[in-house]
Order: structure tokens, then C-alpha cells, then sequence
């Protein structure tokens, strides 16, 4: 099939000449269209019969029916052309004349041989024609060259011109080629366990070496010949000396005779020093150093990378005794081997000094005043003295003790003026000393607070589950005193006139009950209100504005914190549900804001959107007292806890604690800042003594507070009755004076 196709493409070729010349001759266009129609048609009708046959090919089996030597059906097959399906990697040329030039065949109308030894027939070159045709339309894989093997014009692929693109361009040639591949890491920290080699050992490892035995029979025989000396004969008296003058000229010379000094280089590091040998390492030790026999056995028993070091003291008489170490070439080895191979670092030597490390902070002798020394001691209650509490005039001192007693006492002159017994049995002044009691009637009075603002003197003190406000009658005058109760008792009629509107309310009971006082007693000594809760109270704080205060109650579960409106007799609990046990709580100086300190957190809330506003976590075990800072937006709090610290706390910087201050020696039971204005802080402890701080807030966000430690009182300090010294704290209004209260049962006024 092969050469009917050319010879239709010879006839085509010489029509399209023929063509081609009449079209020179004649100079018209017609004829070479014509002569193009003609070898068309020559092509088209030839190609068409040829395509039929190829058809009819297809059609037939590529077999053969034969029959064998036995007579029987033998199938024999045609031979397959494998062309580009071969498992050739290279195309072969179809023209195989070798390293031949193509201008030997200028003379022939073919151009070379087949593989089969038939001749390659030149192909048709036209002239006008494809002059033409390439003028209309550039086929896409032309390249304008023609091919010197077969003579036909060049066409290159895609793939093939990509790679002249390449190469032109100084490229890698094949696409995703990577020229540093990752590397193959040999040796590796994995131990192989199988040999490299499994192959058994060859027997000539085994048996004597039959070389070396023919070379130590000649070594044999040159000695007993006496061409080989084993031992060097003494040399006389002449050889001695030229020996010694030839060994002077030729073997003795210096190695470092021409050494030039040179500079260290940059860097060289010099070697480390060992550490000087102690005290155990003597040979005439101290007895102390000398191991026992269970601390011998120890060290012996013990592995050698386990011992503390490598060696056991001992003792000698003299050093003429001290026999030689053992262990020298190894530690010398090891010194050899940390030289050699240890890295060495240079660290620089930082000069700093440690004055310049403590933040710069003003002598205390620039920060006063501040209470130094004990002026007045108040002496009259029997046992603690629980808490003490000054009035907004910074006249009157109130103290609280575990008699069960309130007592009112003179600030500048330490007159006691008034008294009254809440628990076990009250009274006025006079009757407090006449009537006893027993010592599980008398609650003790817990804590105390007056009530902020100078146009009422209200005194609330917590005994039990008793809340009691009070007016004291001697130290008010008339116009005082009235202004006080009427602010005191205008809560019983809207509570009252609540009861009447909500009758169905009347047997749920109430947060807290708000009545007279049961005991005359207390009411003609000034008590006028009683409010019970239902567990006993802790702590009472006031609002700034004196119309609100609210209770802690430890073990009250869910009313264990209480808020109460004195205008009105109500109390609400603000929590459905505590998690934590509380321990103190305070409102915020000028926003809606609640402080609740539990045993190991204080819990910020907002009381009109009721929801929490931040966790502040001190870090300590046990919180025992905290308070607000009264400037600054209220946004620094102080921490007193059991476990000897006072804690300060910056709202607004963050949730863990700003200082942590440790001067006491035992718990810290209180902790007060001071509500006039004076940048001054104070805690009482249980070692009895008060630590005096200076605090300053600034109104700059960006500046933190200054916090200087002024003064331990410690001169005059309370006396520690059953490991229990100050329980107490409290400044005056509007002097850099403070009161404490101790378990000795006194009450100090520092000045």
C-alpha cells in the first residue's frame, strides 16, 4: 500500500509541473488553476480508491489458513509493522543510507533506501504553487526548513518547539525538573541494627597468617646471622662522644627557635578554670566530711552518674600517706575531651548596680504627715475590741467588742460619753457594769459603720443576725438628734403601706424584718431600729450617699449579701444564688457598681444592667478584708488576706495584681484607705502592729500609682492575746490620724 500512495503523489507532482510550466509559458492565471483542479482530481480519485481498499483491507482477517505437516488448520498471521508502537525509545528514519551526503544523489531521481533496501523517491517541489499556498496560509507547525534525510520540509511539534524555547533561553529542557532535590541524610541518629554485609566470614580471618610466618622466619634468621640486632651493644668511651657530638649537630635543635609572636585571634577563647578543690577534698579533711559507713555503702550502691561526686573523703596523717588517686588519667581524659570539645561562650559581665534596679521612689520624710506614734489609749471592754469606727465630724470614736458592747468614746481626750449592751441583757451607760450575763447570751458586736454625711448621725452595728441602727443622744445636740431619728424612722410607714397593698406577700418570708428594738432598754439608750437577717452578719458598708447599705452574712447561702433602703425598711437580695462564700462587700465611691470579695476573688457587678463586670483575682488563699480606693474613679482596690499579704489592684490594667506587699509577720486582718483626701493606706495584722503606705492615684490612665511604704507602728503596738493582734482600722475624716482596735481590748489612736 505504501507504494501506490507514492506513486500517486509521483503523478500528482509531475501534473502540478507540467502545470506549473504552461502557467510560465502562457502567463495566466487560469491554466494553473486549472492544472490544480487536474491534480486534484488525479488525487481525489486515486485517494478515493485507495481509501476503499483500505476499507476492504480493514474489513479482512490479518490471517492466513494453511495446513501443517499433520493435515491439520494452521493459522498463519501477518507480520505486524509495530511503527510508533514499539517499545523502541527512538523513532528510526525511514531513510537508512548512514552518514551519507544527500548532494550523492543530486543526480537521482531518489534521495535514498528504505530499511527493506526500496528506493525513497525525491518528493514533488513546487514552485508557483507552494509559493502561493504559503502566501494564503502558514501551516502552524511550519518552520521554513526542509529535512536533509527525507527532503521534505520540517515540521516540529509542540513539545519540540517548547524545547528550542527552552534551550534558547537557557532553561531547564524538561518541564518539573528540580535541579536540588532534597538530599538523602546517610547517617542518621537511628541505630541499624543489621549489618550492612551478611556475607560469613571468610576462614582465612581464622587460621595463622602464612605471610606474616615467612616474615618472621626472616627476621629469625638476620638476628642469628647478626645483620639484626635486638639489643643495641653500650657504646665505649670514643664512640660515646661521637655519638654525642653527632647527636649535638644533628638531632638537638629547638622547634621554636624561629617562632614569631603572633596576636590571638579574634576569636580564641580562653579555656575555663577548674574550681578549686573544697574542703573535702583535702587529705587531712574535717571529721564532718568523712562519710559514715551507711553513707559509704550508699555512695558504692549508687551508680557512678548518680553520686554527688566521684570520690569519698578520707583522712591521712601525714601526705607521705596519701596513696595515688585512681581516677587521675580519667578526670584528665574528661578535661581533655570538654577542651576539645565543649563550645565555649563568652558572656559579658553585666556591672549593674542594684540600687538602680529599686523604682526611684520619695523619702518618707517628703510624704508627711502620717501617724507615727500612739497618742491615746481607750481602755473598757472586756476581751477583743472587734471593730471601731470614727463619725464624719471626727469627733466621736464608736468601738465594738466581744462584751457585746458598743461604746462611745471622746476622739482628742479618751472619755468614754456613751454605751449600750445589744446582746446578753441591754442598757444604757449605767446599767452595761450593773447587769451580767453569760457568755453564750452575749453575741459580739462584729463590725460597725457610720452613716456618710453631716446632716444625720446614724451609727449601724452587726451583732449576730442583728442589725441595729442608733442614734447616740449624747453626742448630737436637739436639732441633731431630731434630724437623725427622722431619717431613721420614715421607714416604717412606706413599710407599712407596702404591707397593705401586697397582703398575699404575708406569709413568704422576708430577706430581713424591720422592728423596734424587743428590750425597752435599748430604745430609751437610743437604739431605734432593729433588722434581723437570717444568718449571722459580717461586715456592714454604707453608699456615699447614705440612703443604701448592704450586709455580708458568710453563712446565709442566698441571702448571704443583702441590700437595705433605710427610707424605705426594704431589703432585697441582689443574687439568686452564690457560688463562692463572700466575705466583704463595698459599693463603688461614684458609679453603679458592686464590689464582692470571696474567699479567693473579688467580683465586680454592675447593679443596673445586673451583670458581671470583671473577676479580679489576688492570688490569695484566703481574703479576711478589701476596700476601694475613694479617688481615681474607684478603679484601684487593696487586698488584705490571711496568708500575710496586702494585695493593690489597678481595674483598669489588669485582673492580676499591680504590688504585692509582704511586712507583717501573721494575717492581715483589716485594710483602710483614707476618705479626706490624703494619699494614705493602712492594714492591721495579727502580730499587732500597723504598716502605714503611702498611695497615690493620678488621673492619667497612663501613669501607674505610687506606693511607698511610710511606717511600721510598732512602738506601743497591740499586745497578741491567743495568736491575735489589730483586728481593726479606721482614719479620721479629715487628719492623717487613725484608730485601731486589738484583742488586748484596748482601741489606739495614732498620730
Amino acid at each position: 500500500m505504501g507504494p501506490k500512495i507514492a506513486e500517486k503523489k509521483r503523478k500528482a507532482s509531475l501534473v502540478v509541473a507540467e502545470t506549473h510550466d504552461e502557467s510560465e509559458n502562457e502567463g495566466s492565471l487560469d491554466n494553473l488553476i486549472n492544472g490544480l483542479t487536474l491534480s486534484q482530481g488525479l488525487l481525489g480519485d486515486e485517494g478515493a480508491e485507495d481509501e476503499e481498499n483500505e476499507e476492504a483491507s480493514t474489513d479482512q482477517p490479518n490471517y492466513r489458513v494453511t495446513t501443517d505437516a499433520n493435515g491439520g488448520v494452521r493459522y498463519v498471521y501477518d507480520e505486524i509493522d509495530p511503527v510508533y508502537d514499539s517499545d523502541d525509545s527512538a523513532q528510526e528514519g525511514a531513510n537508512t543510507i548512514g552518514n551519507i551526503p544527500l548532494s550523492f544523489y543530486d543526480s537521482y531521481p531518489h534521495i535514498g533506501y528504505d530499511i527493506n533496501g526500496k528506493k525513497i523517491m525525491r518528493p514533488a517541489t513546487g514552485e508557483a504553487l507552494d509559493a502561493l499556498l504559503d502566501s494564503i496560509e502558514v501551516p502552524r507547525d511550519w518552520t521554513g526548513l526542509t529535512d536533509p534525510a527525507t527532503g521534505k520540509p520540517l515540521k516540529l511539534s509542540r513539545d519540540e518547539l517548547e524545547l528550542l524555547r527552552r534551550v534558547q533561553m537557557n532553561e531547564l529542557p524538561e518541564d518539573g525538573y528540580d535541579p536540588y532535590p532534597d538530599t538523602i541524610e546517610y547517617f542518621t541518629g537511628i541505630e541499624e541494627t543489621m549489618p550492612l554485609s551478611a556475607a560469613p566470614e571468610p576462614k582465612r580471618r581464622f587460621v595463622p597468617s602464612k605471610h606474616e610466618a615467612v616474615r618472621v622466619a626472616k627476621l629469625v634468621r638476620a638476628i642469628r646471622e647478626g645483620r639484626i640486632l635486638p639489643y643495641k651493644p653500650a657504646p665505649t668511651g670514643d664512640e660515646a662522644d661521637a655519638e654525642a657530638d653527632e647527636a649535638d649537630e644533628g638531632h638537638r635543635y629547638d622547634l621554636w627557635q624561629d617562632e614569631q609572636p603572633r596576636e590571638p585571634h579574634a576569636m580564641h577563647l580562653v579555656a575555663p578554670k577548674l574550681p578549686p578543690p573544697g574542703h573535702s577534698e583535702s587529705y587531712n579533711c574535717p571529721a564532718e566530711y568523712v562519710p559514715t559507713r551507711a553513707e559509704r555503702e550508699a555512695w558504692e550502691a549508687a551508680d557512678p552518674e548518680d553520686r554527688e561526686q566521684p570520690f569519698l573523703p578520707a583522712r591521712y596523717d601525714a601526705l607521705r600517706k596519701v596513696p595515688g588517686y585512681g581516677e587521675l588519667v580519667k578526670e584528665r581524659f574528661e578535661r581533655c575531651l570538654d577542651l576539645y570539645l565543649a563550645p565555649r561562650v563568652r558572656r559579658t559581665k553585666l556591672h549593674i548596680d542594684p540600687d538602680s534596679l529599686l523604682p526611684k521612689l520619695p523619702p518618707a520624710e517628703e510624704l508627711k504627715p502620717f501617724p507615727t506614734v500612739c497618742q491615746t489609749i481607750f481602755r473598757g471592754h472586756r476581751g477583743w475590741v472587734r471593730c471601731v469606727a470614727i463619725d464624719p465630724t471626727g469627733c466621736w470614736l464608736a468601738s465594738g467588742g466581744s462584751d457585746g458592747t458598743v461604746r462611745l468614746w471622746e476622739l482628742l481626750s479618751g472619755r468614754q460619753v456613751w454605751s449600750v449592751r445589744l446582746t446578753g441583757g441591754g442598757g444604757a451607760e449605767g446599767d452595761v457594769d450593773a447587769k451580767t450575763s453569760t457568755d453564750d447570751e452575749r453575741e459580739p458586736v462584729s463590725c460597725l459603720a457610720w452613716r456618710p454625711g453631716k446632716n444625720a448621725l446614724v451609727l449601724a452595728a452587726a451583732a449576730g443576725e442583728d442589725l441595729f441602727l442608733m442614734v447616740p443622744t449624747v453626742a448630737v445636740d436637739p436639732e441633731l438628734e431630731q434630724a437623725s431619728r427622722a431619717v431613721v424612722d420614715a421607714g416604717f410607714g412606706h413599710a407599712a403601706s407596702r404591707a397593705a397593698k401586697k397582703p398575699e406577700d404575708a406569709n413568704k418570708q422576708p430577706t430581713a424584718r424591720w422592728t423596734r428594738p424587743h428590750d425597752h432598754s435599748l430604745e430609751a439608750a437610743g437604739v431605734l431600729v432593729q433588722l434581723r437577717v437570717r444568718s449571722p452578719i459580717r461586715t456592714v458598708s454604707w453608699h456615699r450617699r447614705g440612703e443604701h447599705f448592704c450586709t455580708v452574712s458568710p453563712a446565709g447561702g442566698r441571702s448571704a449579701v443583702a441590700i437595705h433602703t433605710l427610707s424605705r425598711h426594704l431589703s432585697q437580695v441582689p443574687f439568686r444564688r452564690q457560688r463562692n462564700i463572700p466575705q466583704a462587700a463595698h459599693f463603688h465611691p461614684s458609679r453603679p457598681l458592686f464590689f464582692i470579695a470571696t474567699k479567693q476573688r473579688v467580683r465586680v457587678y454592675d447593679l443596673q444592667k445586673m451583670e458581671l463586670v470583671k473577676t479580679v483575682q489576688p492570688g490569695a488563699r484566703l481574703i479576711s478584708d478589701f476596700d476601694v480606693h475613694p479617688q481615681g474613679n474607684g478603679d484601684h482596690i487593696v487586698v488584705g488576706s490571711y496568708d500575710r499579704r496586702l494585695v493593690w489592684h489597678d481595674l483598669e490594667m489588669s485582673a492580676r495584681p499591680f504590688r504585692t506587699m509582704r511586712y507583717h509577720d501573721k494575717a492581715v486582718r483589716a485594710v483602710r484607705f483614707h476618705r479626706g483626701g490624703l494619699p494614705l493606706l493602712a492594714d492591721a495584722s495579727d502580730d499587732g502592729t500597723l504598716q502605714i503606705y503611702f498611695g497615690r492615684v493620678y488621673a492619667d490612665p497612663m501613669e501607674a500609682p505610687t506606693i511607698v511604704p511610710l511606717k511600721k507602728l510598732v512602738r506601743g503596738a497591740h499586745r497578741v492575746v491567743d495568736a491575735v493582734g489589730a483586728l481593726d482600722v479606721a482614719w479620721h475624716p479629715k487628719e492623717a490620724w487613725c484608730v485601731s482596735a486589738g484583742a488586748d481590748g484596748t482601741c489606739r489612736l495614732w498620730m
